[in-house]
């Protein structure tokens, strides 16, 4: 396995709609493999096929504990609205206040090549919507309501996992 490079915003990969795979081959599982170390690296909640140069519809996202693998990934189902920050790895340094769906549902292939269903609230809805836009040549920053200092990213953060901890 290796850590891959992330593409930065200005890369015109990173405005491309992705191809849809067509075959899971052994490329394709050790892109996946690459991606998951690149991810835990990065320290990231998700990433996508263009993040790292790649034009294919895949993504790695922490769901719960682990990273799921999501080929071919589909939102089938949302509801809801949340605003809530997010910063993305291909815009480091830059976090902002996005609108997205409070709860998805996501149909994808597995790297077995097996169709599974996920759905996600609040920061798994906003991971899930987050990767599947690069997957079409979309940044977080088209959905920025309010783009936040890092002063304010840091105390949402802070606030964030206070309350997480009080749960």
């Amino acid at each position: 396995m290796a850590i891959l490079n992330i593409v930065q915003e200005g890369d015109p990969v990173l405005g491309k709609k992705c191809k849809y795979v067509q075959e899971i081959t052994p490329r394709i599982i050790r892109l996946l493999d690459d991606m998951h170390e690149t991810l835990e690296d990065a320290d990231g909640a998700g990433l996508a096929a263009p993040q790292v140069g790649i034009l294919k519809r895949i993504a790695v996202i922490f769901i719960g504990e682990e990273i799921l693998d999501f080929i071919n990934p589909e939102i089938i189902a949302a509801e809801g609205e949340q605003e809530d920050i997010e910063g993305c790895l291909s815009v480091p340094g830059v976090w902002g206040i996005t609108k997205r769906p409070a709860k998805v549902t996501v149909r994808a292939i597995d790297r077995k090549g097996k169709t599974f269903e996920v759905t996600g609230e609040g920061l798994e809805a906003r991971c899930l919507c987050h990767e599947l836009d690069h997957l079409d040549g979309h940044l977080f920053t088209e959905r920025t309501v309010r783009t936040l200092s890092y002063e304010e990213a840091m105390e949402y953060t802070r606030e964030y996992n206070e309350k997480k901890e009080e749960k």
